[in-house]
């Protein structure tokens, strides 16, 4: 299905809407900034988990809210990627023990603990395929097709893997034995939530089962599309990402790679006229559905390790801009993710937190409103939740006055300030929603971050006329000068809601008794 027809029905609408103090970061708004616990050569030394628990106090002092932590399972693999007994924790990071003392840690610090759960595949504990604790007998955990020559369970639900078994989610043991190892193994040493690897190999209703049978603090799947990413056509990838996480409904997120991939493609060249897409919005996945996108500058596949130059190298951001990347990630929606060998190794802790600290102090969060100023060679700009502005590139630009510089870098600049948008007289903005095709008893409505659209309710009296059906319009007075968001939706007499799919609309409204008309698309 496509983005533009995706609909969420009236369950998701705490998505839209200011999250409570206690919500998990999936709830919507969330403030939260993830830290990648461990680099590629984490593993190899050995006693990861020790460095771990040692840095506990320091994690939660750069305002770190999440760690995602390695595989933490018997592996055939040093990093962990090739699970073998999965009940067995211990790994190449350390014992179980090891293990516990860090998670213990890290909860004392109010630092939520992430496991990185492998369960595409598997390998078996002497052979091909035989499978121990838990054990899983016979040839049916294995999906039909794979290198194994006597798999017999059924078609993959997903894509191949090559170097080891590809597991048939669709039998009732195995998706079984998951849960049980997740909520009695991995809870039960102090895990909170799941990175979930590899999805694109089994489809994303199965992760929708595991959440639901879990319930994580947070969830976030990887789903790095295999096809040759385009920097001129993002929405090839965006599209992918934003279709596992609606198998999923919802319930994860994913890695923004569609993200990754025009910062890569800004950073090497110089190019940012890659960050804006042609609607106005970030290009990237977080210009769709923000809430729903983790960003990131690099990891332990794309980036280096310790130090620029090792560790897998696969797509990295170009070493003297990894700030740069930042500077970008930090000051945006979505969830960010800062990598452990960028902050603890490089020296760019410091740079890194100034930027967090920023985030933070204005209130920045997964769904804050982007207003781009210039994307074009050599310099992006935009401002942030009417509350951040940054620079990116060798061009010149400020956003003016009442803005205090607060962190300055190679290619870039951050500005805050502490001066809200005026609000004290309005300016009408006529909502237009196209595609709003109807059943008897339907009718549209808007509604929005602002109380004079009812503050995302799904019962606003915001209605709209049919004016030229299927397209519905509606004029509306709004605090003049103020970015708001806000969303098309479908409700019948009976109180049934079908909001207007993807992330939300955003329009500045103009200076007072001004007027703007803002469109959207069932």
């Amino acid at each position: 299905m496509t983005l533009k027809t995706r609909l969420l029905v009236v369950s998701t609408a705490g998505l839209f809407a200011a999250a409570p103090a206690v919500a998990k970061p999936l709830d919507g708004a969330s403030t939260d900034v993830m830290l990648q616990g461990f680099h590629w050569n984490s593993a190899s030394a050995g006693g990861w988990w020790n460095t771990v628990k040692n840095n506990a106090a320091a994690v939660k002092a750069a305002g770190f809210t999440m760690i995602w932590l390695p595989p933490p399972s018997d592996a055939a693999s040093t990093q962990g990627y090739l699970p073998r007994q999965l009940n067995v924790l211990n790994s190449s990071y350390g014992t179980e023990a090891e293990l516990t003392q860090a998670l213990a840690a890290l909860n004392a610090q109010g630092v939520k603990p992430i496991a990185d759960i492998v369960v595409n595949h598997r390998v078996g504990t002497a052979n091909w395929a035989d499978f121990t604790n838990p054990t899983w007998s016979g040839c049916n955990a294995v999906a039909a097709g794979d290198e194994w020559p006597s798999a017999c369970g059924n078609a993959d639900s997903g894509e191949g893997y090559a170097a080891a078994r590809d597991l048939d989610h669709s039998q009732a043991n195995v998706r079984a034995d998951l849960k049980t190892w997740m909520n009695t193994r991995l809870k039960g040493v102090g895990f909170a939530g799941w990175r979930f690897d590899f999805v694109k190999g089994f489809a994303g209703s199965y992760v929708k089962e595991y959440v639901t049978a879990t319930d994580p603090w947070f969830c976030v799947g990887e789903f790095w599309p295999t096809n040759y990413f385009d920097a001129n056509n993002p929405n090839n990838w965006k599209q992918q990402i934003t279709n596992w996480v609606d198998a999923t409904t919802g319930s994860c997120a994913a890695f923004d790679f569609a993200t990754k991939g025009l910062l890569n493609d800004a950073l090497t060249n110089n190019n940012y006229t890659r960050l804006k897409a042609s609607d106005g919005k970030p290009a990237g996945g977080i210009g769709w559905w923000a809430s729903r996108h983790v960003t990131f500058v690099d990891n332990h596949d794309t980036g280096p390790s310790e130090t620029c130059g090792n560790g897998q190298n696969h797509w990295p951001v170009p070493c003297t801009k990894v700030m740069t990347g930042y500077a970008y990630v930090l000051t945006h929606p979505g969830i960010p993710t800062v990598y452990w060998g960028h902050y603890f190794n490089w020296g760019l802790g410091s740079s890194i937190k100034t930027l967090m600290d920023i985030r933070k102090n204005a209130g920045l969060t997964s769904e804050s409103t982007v207003s781009i100023q210039r994307a074009e060679s050599g310099l992006y700009a935009a401002i942030i939740g009417g509350k951040v502005a940054v620079k990116l590139g060798t061009g010149s630009w400020t956003p003016g006055t009442g803005w205090t510089q607060a962190a300055t870098g190679t290619d870039y600049t951050v500005w805050t300030t502490n001066t809200p948008p005026p609000t004290g007289t309005t300016s009408n903005v006529e909502f237009v929603c196209n595609n709003g095709t109807t059943v008897m008893g339907q009718n549209v409505y808007v509604t929005g971050s602002v109380a004079e659209l009812d503050t995302w309710s799904p019962t606003t009296t915001k209605i709209l006329s049919p004016t030229a059906y299927p397209t519905w319009r509606g004029t509306y007075a709004l605090p003049a000068n103020t970015t708001v968001q806000w969303k098309c939706l479908k409700r019948d007499g009976s109180g049934n809601v079908v909001w207007q799919g993807g992330g939300n609309n955003t329009v500045t409204t103009p200076a007072a008794g001004g007027s703007i008309t803002a469109t959207a698309s069932f």
